[in-house]
């Protein structure tokens, strides 16, 4: 039998009624955060950064594909890993559909990582993708904006992420939780290796010629793009979980 409150159509009515200027304040406060966001400065981006697409070779300005604006979700896929993360797979799960919509309304979205081209567009095909994805290995593109540390950055722990300097020294003594373990295990990494590859979305605007950094993201500030997150939210039980519950799409009833 539910432990759960239990009452009449008006006291429900009543409660939510309440509920509702709760939410009308977060509604009116995330428009206030938006428009700081795009008050901040933009920052020219005069490094030339080269990437691999299944078009060939690009700059960052080729990524805009004749649009003004480029979002790129950072997606955590190593050079060593043998799949994406599952975390940053159920999010890209979600741009097939809006990647069409944000094209068409002046925006590019891609997906950056530093796996070889050809292990994208593997992995793509596996989980039916079809927004742009692009490798960035070979260059500096994932350390300058933070999504990637070096092993000698992990070894003293003397890397940046999520506006926070330094982090605490990794080596293989290093204990790591069952939850970062199996994950790594998913992608055919150790916990070390893994780790050293993080989340995180970046905007970018051209105009006249220049292409300027203007946002960037990392960890919980990556909880608006789960789409999966926006509905349980709303769900009776909400989120409902206890530990890490999502896996690859094509990986439910096999584990």
């Amino acid at each position: 039998m539910t432990t759960h409150t239990i009452g009449t159509r008006e006291e429900w009515l009543a409660a939510r009624i309440e509920l509702l200027k709760a939410e009308k304040e977060l509604t009116h406060r995330s428009d206030e955060l938006a428009r700081q966001r795009q008050e901040l400065p933009w920052v020219p981006v005069n490094k030339g950064y080269r990437f691999d697409t299944d078009e060939g070779g690009a700059s960052l300005a080729d990524l805009f594909r004749g649009r003004s604006q480029l979002l790129i979700y950072h997606f955590m896929f190593g050079p060593e890993f043998s799949a994406g993360c599952p975390s940053c797979s159920a999010i890209a799960d979600g741009f097939n559909g809006i990647a069409t919509h944000l094209a068409n309304h002046d925006v590019m979205l891609w997906a950056v990582s530093r796996a070889p081209l050809g292990k994208l567009q593997a992995y793509k095909r596996r989980l039916g993708w079809t927004f742009p994805w692009a490798s960035s290995l070979g260059g500096d593109f994932n350390f300058d904006f933070t999504v990637s540390i070096t092993e000698e950055q992990q070894r003293e722990g003397t890397f940046e992420y999520n506006y926070q300097r330094g982090g605490h020294a990794m080596d293989k003594t290093t204990q790591f939780s069952q939850v970062v373990i199996d994950q790594a295990h998913s992608t055919g990494t150790d916990a070390l290796t893994y780790v050293r590859e993080r989340p995180g979305v970046s905007a970018f605007v051209l105009e006249d010629g220049v292409v300027y950094h203007t946002y960037s993201a990392y960890a919980r500030g990556l909880d608006g793009l789960w789409g999966m997150f926006q509905w349980l939210d709303r769900a009776p039980k909400g989120r409902n979980e206890t530990n890490v519950w999502w896996c690859r799409h094509d990986e439910y009833g096999k584990r």
